[in-house]
């Protein structure tokens, strides 16, 4: 068929696409609407359609013409063989730039088709239906539903595939790439692992080949190709990735640079670190030197910036920066690694100075922070570094830390009262994908370094004045609803049960050093109340020995100190408590063959080995604390009888020999045997039937001897 030109005057065009709309409405066959429809996508393509008259194209058509158009027979005689698909997708991409259509059900079951467009060889004549279709995935990506449909329809493959073939439109392949990323990274690593990293692979390769102002401009998009899981360190491909990468930034690095040079290369280091530690740097002097000078240029950007802060200059620095925070973290593990250390002593201890410096500009910084910055996510980046800096060095700026103390506890109180809306800024959030590391959750990078100054009288008494022990109880009830909405199967540890266990050990250090904090202040009888229900459900689940341990202990030395209150007095909670922490305590040790003897030796139960590295310490004192609490607790001696605890000690002490016993074990075995002795009668009995004078006197355990001796 003929079809008239479009007009050349705008109110002419405007007018006779008017006309085109009608026909489409109103047309009698195929050939009409198929007339109008050329004159209609002519001018979608000439970018002369505004919104409402887009939205009057889509009332005249709605989806079902652009649909058949994608499915329709060949096209008449002397038109390209993809002119109707080709009619259908300018439609479907001049719908796409009505956000609420690109969103529809009819765009999103589309996106198949959208795929196999990209997937097929583009000859010259099918350039325009390429850009269309760039153009409703872009569309499709910024909708709610979109990147979800994406990923699951196999969006990423083909968008890899398109990258790696380098036909028409290939750089908008990579561009889509990096948006779906940066939404749905695990979702699009779990699916398209190896395509991804073919992509990557690419990438990596141009990178380290690259001469020019290409190798800043791959520094930018490779970040998003750096998956957190699965490590990229877990196969060939992934490794050689690696290689390319740290020989590509050592030759960046190691030449001068202008600082929008730099700022690429430092965040594309940090998503390493970020992703990988500092496993992608190679063992070696050239690995340490160029850890070194890594670790170093993030310090010198940290104060450069921090310490005579612009608000200007920051605001425009707060992402390299925090990508900086990434690699002083990663400084600070390398410092701290015992076992293959990358680093030698003296460069570990220029390090360590280096840092410190950098990190009095963060105190500098934050102690400068206004009351309407706290949701700033650079804040929460900024008290996260600092956090981990605490929790590892302890005797460096130590007054700085302690004039900033009052800051972070307020901050740390304002996002967990509030459950702050802050996000993290790229690299401030290090490794987490688990409930508990919400961007709110500053406390929980804070408590390692609360954790060491409890234990010291300033920052202590700092830390109580600022109301610190209050909304430390606050925020173990909520990490302990959290840690019990879990699944109880047995997983790695988890952050939630990290930060449980560390509050133990704030409130062990508040115990001995505060006792009349925990007697007066009331929300230790809170906490109180949450450990005799928290403990009896714990020590079943073996994967939760540590913590228990924790919480036993813990609860163990509290109920000395808040022994009058009516929670302990013999209720249920209280009693199932101790007869958790019983079992606990007396569960820890067997008997066991002694290979240089024929005997049998005193040895940890098998179900505690694993573990006894990180509680070996918290036993004892729970022995101590049992010890103390038997005077107190009139009913406590019947629950060790019902336990059987005092039969199953006397058979193990007589079984196994007495030499080799470590001299602490029996002193804490003592400590308990001569408080139970005295407080019951029965107690007493039961151990002088099981033979308890002759293995006392064998362990030469004296005050045991004389207990028992006396009427």
């Amino acid at each position: 068929p003929r079809f008239p030109a479009m007009a050349s005057d705008a109110g002419d065009r405007h007018a006779t696409l008017k006309r085109c709309l009608g026909v489409l409405r109103d047309a009698r066959n195929d050939s009409e609407q198929f007339a109008a429809l050329l004159l209609v996508t002519k001018a979608v393509r000439a970018g002369e359609v505004d919104a409402k008259t887009r939205r009057q194209i889509f009332d005249a058509i709605g989806f079902t013409f652009p649909t058949r158009l994608l499915t329709s027979r060949p096209p008449p005689a002397g038109c390209p063989p993809h002119t109707f698909r080709a009619l259908g997708l300018t439609l479907l991409a001049c719908f796409c730039t009505d956000p609420e259509l690109a969103g529809h059900s009819q765009i999103l079951n589309k996106i198949p088709t959208f795929n196999d467009i990209l997937l097929y060889p583009c000859d010259p004549d099918s350039t325009s239906m390429v850009d269309d279709v760039y153009q409703c995935l872009s569309a499709v990506l910024a909708t709610a539903r979109g990147p979800r449909e994406l990923v699951t329809k196999g969006t990423v493959s083909a968008l890899c595939q398109a990258y790696l073939n380098g036909g028409h439109g290939s750089d908008r392949a990579l561009t889509l790439l990096v948006g779906l990323l940066a939404v749905a990274e695990a979702k699009c690593w779990r699916r398209d692992a190896p395509q991804l990293l073919a992509v990557l692979s690419k990438l990596s390769g141009d990178f380290l080949k690259a001469e020019d102002m290409t190798k800043f401009e791959l520094c930018e998009a490779l970040p998003h190709f750096i998956p957190l899981s699965p490590p990229l360190t877990e196969n060939v491909q992934g490794s050689e990735c690696l290689c390319r990468l740290y020989k590509g930034l050592a030759d960046i690095l190691g030449s001068k640079l202008s600082q929008s040079q730099r700022d690429p290369a430092l965040k594309l280091a940090a998503s390493l670190a970020q992703a990988c530690g500092a496993e992608w740097i190679p063992a070696g002097s050239a690995g340490s030197k160029f850890l070194a000078l890594l670790v170093n240029l993030a310090c010198v950007e940290v104060r450069l910036t921090l310490e005579e802060p612009d608000p200007v200059e920051v605001e425009g620095k707060k992402e390299v920066v925090t990508a900086c925070y990434v690699l002083m973290e990663m400084g600070i593990q390398e410092c701290l690694r015992e076992e293959n250390p990358m680093l030698e002593n003296v460069q570990k201890m220029q390090l360590m100075r280096i840092m410190e410096e950098a990190f009095g500009a963060v105190i500098f910084y934050l102690r400068q922070v206004k009351q309407e910055e706290l949701q700033d996510p650079f804040i929460f980046a900024s008290v996260r570094v600092l956090g981990a800096w605490m929790a590892e060095e302890t005797s460096s700026l130590k007054q700085e830390i302690c004039e900033l103390l009052p800051f972070l506890v307020d901050y740390a109180r304002k996002l967990f009262k509030e459950g702050s809306p802050a996000v993290s800024l790229p690299q401030a959030e290090l490794v987490s994908t688990e409930g508990s590391a919400l961007p709110q959750d500053a406390l929980r990078f804070l408590l390692p370094g609360f954790c060491h100054l409890t234990a010291e009288d300033r920052p202590r008494d700092i830390l109580i004045s600022e109301g610190a022990p209050a909304l430390l109880c606050e925020y173990f009830l909520q990490q302990w609803e959290v840690l019990t909405s879990e699944s109880s199967a047995p997983a790695p540890l988890t952050s939630t049960e990290m930060s449980l266990q560390t509050m133990c050990g704030v409130f062990l250090n508040l115990v001995v050093t505060a006792p009349d904090l925990v007697r007066q202040d009331k929300t230790f009888s809170s906490l109180m109340d949450v450990l005799l229900k928290s403990l009896p459900l714990l020590l079943p689940q073996k994967h939760h020995l540590v913590l228990a341990a924790n919480v036993a202990t813990l609860g163990l030395m509290m109920a000395r100190i808040l022994a009058g209150s009516a929670a302990l007095q013999g209720t249920q909670s209280a009693e199932e408590f101790f007869g958790a922490a019983i079992r606990f305590l007396s569960q820890a040790h067997t008997a066991q063959a002694d290979p240089s003897s024929d005997g049998l030796a005193l040895a940890v139960s098998p179900a505690y080995v694993s573990a006894w590295d990180d509680i070996r310490e918290l036993w004892f004192l729970g022995m101590q604390a049992l010890a103390g609490c038997i005077p107190l607790f009139p009913w406590l001696p019947h629950a060790a009888l019902r336990a059987r605890w005092l039969e199953g000690l006397s058979q193990l002490l007589s079984r196994v020999a007495p030499a080799p016993v470590d001299f602490e074990l029996i002193t804490a075995f003592q400590a308990v045997l001569v408080e139970l002795a005295r407080a019951s009668e029965q107690c007493r009995g039961v151990i002088l039937s099981h033979h308890g004078t002759e293995w006392a006197n064998l362990y030469g355990m004296a005050a045991l001897e004389q207990c028992l001796a006396e009427q």
